[in-house]
């Protein structure tokens, strides 16, 4: 399904939409360069799933955790990754067993170790400096 979103709002509102109707151990895997909105998105997320912390990207960290809510949202930047043996000496098999969504940021760094059912969410930008095409796979809104 592809959506256009046209400012921030819309785009964590979407995300918020999607995250309504997941169950846990969801994995969802986004693309999109960098400033595209994927943290946004995941930030709506973490509002459908009650996380009452800000949701900010773990570009540093890896993985941000936010629990406390419906369901535990693990929030995983794999920018810096060279692939998915390193994924797997943070713990990734644990995240998984964990009951929570994980949401994984730079998901083509580490594609080997998502597994194959995944929901897929790609944001790229629209005409305008604000609109953002989004496009999503794996997940019925």
């Amino acid at each position: 399904m592809e959506f256009v979103t046209h400012s921030r709002g819309e785009t964590e509102a979407l995300g918020n939409r999607l995250a309504s109707g997941l169950a846990a151990g969801t994995v969802v895997a986004f693309t999109g360069d960098l400033g595209a909105g994927k943290t946004a998105f995941i930030s709506g997320m973490g509002q459908a799933l009650g996380v009452k912390d800000r949701v900010t990207s773990p570009t540093f960290t890896i993985v941000n955790e936010y629990e406390g809510g419906r369901l535990p949202l693990f929030h995983f930047d794999m920018y810096r990754m060279n692939g998915a043996d390193e994924l797997f000496h943070i713990g990734w098999e644990d995240y998984l067993t964990r009951g929570g969504i994980c949401a994984v940021e730079w998901s083509e760094h580490v594609a080997q170790a998502l597994g194959e059912d995944v929901v897929r969410v790609s944001i790229g930008r629209g005409d305008k400096e604000n609109d953002r095409i989004i496009v999503i796979e794996g997940a019925d809104l």
